[in-house]
């Protein structure tokens, strides 16, 4: 086995290209690139064959931290107390809960921030539905506790969660 490899050399996953995915389509969002920039930036990370190929397609958009590979802080322990708040406030107060949360604590902690959002954006996809179908899609918040639940459960771990099926309508 050679182990001669620089890290950029090394062959990407898709596990890997996700987080540049979706680093893209924030700083699209965000205004920071037109829309045939994304395009090409989108086509070369989905083709990308390195990491050092990955890499290139965020260097001037993203901190090193943002970069596959890199770890950011684990969060402590008021953080993850913080994020599975977020979740478990969507249940009595809906989407204003999460809303809060996100407001107030997320400022603080990127890691809140995001379960925050994704428990917001659950709450607004579920309350979409249910104005949708006249009222007939409240029988799925009876599924939601469980799903708020895991998630819940997840933040306190101190873990990434992603909401299946859902609308990101805020990121």
């Amino acid at each position: 086995m050679n182990s001669g490899y620089a890290a950029a050399d090394l062959r990407v996953s898709d596990a890997e290209r996700e987080p540049v995915i979706e680093r893209l389509q924030e700083a699209y969002a965000e205004g920071r690139l037109e829309h045939s920039e994304f395009g090409m930036r989108m086509h070369l990370a989905m083709t990308a064959k390195t990491r050092g190929d990955v890499a290139a397609v965020l260097r001037d958009l993203a901190p090193v931290a943002a970069l596959p590979g890199a770890t950011a802080a684990n969060p402590t322990g008021e953080d993850r107390m913080l994020a599975a708040l977020s979740h478990a406030l969507g249940v009595p107060t809906l989407f204003v809960g999460p809303l809060v949360m996100m407001l107030l604590s997320g400022k603080r902690s990127e890691y809140v921030r995001r379960h925050a959002a994704e428990a917001l954006n659950f709450q607004l996809t579920l309350l979409l539905v249910t104005i949708v179908t006249f009222g007939l899609g409240g029988i799925v918040y009876a599924v939601s506790w469980a799903v708020a639940a895991v998630a819940a459960v997840v933040g306190l771990t101190g873990g990434p969660f992603r909401y299946p099926w859902i609308l990101r309508l805020v990121k």
